[in-house]
């Protein structure tokens, strides 16, 4: 029996990194696994792993731009589960660039895959989680870095998430749902990309973590979002959690 057991969980970008790895950790704890993504093959195969290793997993194909396709994702999880305890919003589409040069388009990319997809998955999400339900969404370092040249856009779309976070947990708390957001620090294929691309600003970056690592999505991500969905913190919400080896100082 696990912390999570008899839950339902639906994670969007679920079939690679991040997303991923917190989706097998609240599988590990008990909770039956929704797997959203926009790519059918990946959502399957990480579906597959979790029913291998004696987990309930389903995958489910939706692109989180399109509004329809949430609605219609939110009614098939819970036919399928036949409820919803846990939302998590992870997918996100990076923005980086600076601002006199970033294309209005992709600023707009950021902005709907991230804040407006997230604010839709919530609403379509909130009957089924009246009076039992978490939501934890993905902030990230870049909206409260000291300096974020070059990627306003994505940090915009960050803090934009963290206050809907804040607003939903103040409006639903009476309603019986929890909402938090974590800021990770992981290993994933987009940060793997971005090291590639940056080598010299990966390597100064990596000094800036205390604990001296990138964490792993499963296993350092993972276990705060089961905490942040279960009844150990119950009394926990409208709060963002950095996960990142301390590289974070909140204010």
């Amino acid at each position: 029996m696990g912390v999570l057991t008899g839950r339902v969980a639906l994670v969007t970008g679920a079939g690679q990194g991040v997303g991923r790895g917190i989706a097998r950790a609240l599988a590990a704890e008990g909770a039956r696994l929704a797997i959203v993504g926009r790519t059918t093959q990946k959502v399957e195969d990480v579906a597959a792993e979790i029913r291998n290793e004696g987990g309930d997993a389903h995958a489910f194909t939706c692109d989180i731009l399109n509004p329809e396709q949430i609605e219609q994702l939110i009614a098939g999880v819970v036919d399928h589960f036949g409820s919803l305890s846990i939302l998590v919003n992870n997918a996100q589409s990076t923005v980086h660039g600076e601002l006199l040069d970033l294309p209005e388009e992709d600023y707009f990319r950021g902005m709907e895959s991230g804040p407006l997809a997230t604010w839709r998955l919530m609403r379509a999400s909130h009957p089924h989680l009246r009076g039992h339900g978490s939501i934890v969404n993905l902030g990230s370092a870049a909206g409260v870095r000291w300096n974020p040249t070059g990627y306003g856009g994505y940090a915009a779309a960050k803090e934009a998430i963290r206050v809907l976070t804040r607003t939903a947990a103040c409006e639903w708390a009476s309603h019986g749902i929890r909402v938090n957001a974590i800021l990770p620090l992981a290993n994933s294929p987009a940060l793997d990309d971005w090291s590639k691309i940056n080598p010299e600003e990966s390597a100064e970056y990596m000094t800036t973590i205390p604990l001296g690592r990138l964490g792993d999505s499963e296993t350092d991500i993972g276990p705060a979002v089961v905490f942040l969905c279960s009844e150990s913190s119950r009394y926990i919400t409208g709060h963002s959690l950095p996960v990142d080896g301390g590289q974070v100082l909140m204010r």
